[in-house]
């Protein structure tokens, strides 16, 4: 069982306060009974009032309020893969983990900023298959190709500047891995977004993106950042060089306007309002769509309701006791 919104489970751990409770108030109310006089006369003053019923309507309570919780939490069952045919594009995004993109001339960061765009992004897509790469001094493929959406917001969740050991930037070497990491089924509609600073340490994303071209795939880049450039906060304090040195990160948008030249794609400067990876889409949506076979999650069955219609009965049942005693002796002669 998979739980939407685990959040509300903390909720449980108010149920066997409410019993704790009424026990406490109950021996208040005996305490300043016994004030009164014998506690058997004022018993007899009351003989109306059910002690028992008081703890029936109470852990009745407790019970509804424990299936509500379970409710609230969104309990869902029935995943299960399954294999869908769907047509569309092929995009690998190629993301920049490294320290630069920790500089706040974005809100909040860079890289947290270029995650919200991209989540946004998939939220977009209609048959398309996406995958996610994230580089600095070496590339990762942190999920394969896939029509998962669901999993590629997941993914991309975790993503932070320690994906990555090696620091750096090295575009070129993210622009080849996403090329071998397409799926054999794709030929033509292919597309590669890169999503950096710029800042090529190795020199060599140019020429990578040339090569992505001759298999007929089209490199995309997308600046983060700006030229007046930012500092890099890091662990409390302002990253530095070797030499002590505060660092400075700039915008390198002439790279990438070679690079996104060289893969016969488009380079656009990211926005705080808008990214840029909406005319990227829009672009894409103009090639030629291939017809895809992959295996996805079906969507989990809901079973909040049952968890809620409990609850409410568990609720008019306690409402309907009352706490007046019955007055019903059974086996009286």
């Amino acid at each position: 069982m998979y739980f939407a919104h685990a959040q509300y489970l903390y909720l449980l751990l108010l149920v066997p306060l409410f019993p704790l409770l009424y026990g406490l108030v109950r021996w208040l109310r005996v305490r300043r009974l016994r004030r009164l006089g014998e506690e058997a006369l004022v018993r007899e003053l009351m003989p109306h009032w059910s002690s028992a019923k008081g703890w029936v309507r109470v852990v009745l309570f407790s019970l509804a309020f424990f299936f509500f919780s379970l409710a609230a939490a969104r309990p869902q069952i029935g995943a299960k893969l399954s294999e869908r045919e769907t047509r569309g594009a092929e995009i690998m995004i190629c993301l920049d983990v490294s320290n630069s993109m920790l500089a706040r001339d974005y809100t909040p960061c860079r890289l947290d900023r270029a995650k919200l765009a991209i989540s946004r992004m998939v939220e977009k897509l209609e048959g398309d298959r996406i995958g996610l790469i994230v580089f600095a001094g070496t590339s990762f493929v942190q999920l394969p190709i896939t029509t998962d959406y669901v999993s590629a917001k997941m993914f991309l969740s975790s993503i932070d500047t320690d994906s990555v050991p090696v620091q750096g930037t090295d575009i070129g070497d993210a622009i080849r891995l996403a090329v071998k990491s397409f799926s054999a089924q794709s030929e033509k509609s292919r597309a590669i977004v890169l999503i950096t600073d710029g800042e090529d340490h190795e020199g060599r994303g140019a020429d990578a993106a040339r090569q992505a071209a001759e298999f007929g795939i089209k490199v995309y880049t997308i600046g983060v950042g700006s030229a007046e450039g930012q500092t890099i906060p890091k662990d409390g304090s302002l990253l530095k060089d070797k030499d002590g040195n505060i660092v400075v990160t700039r915008l390198d948008d002439s790279t990438l306007r070679q690079i996104a030249q060289a893969g016969g794609g488009a380079y656009i400067h990211a926005g705080n309002e808008e990214f840029g990876l909406n005319p990227i889409i829009s672009d894409l949506r103009r090639l030629e769509d291939e017809k895809y076979s992959s295996v996805v999650f079906e969507e989990y069955d809901e079973q909040y309701m049952y968890f809620l219609a409990v609850a409410l009965l568990l609720l008019v049942i306690e409402m309907l006791i009352g706490s007046r005693a019955s007055g019903r002796k059974f086996f009286e002669r």
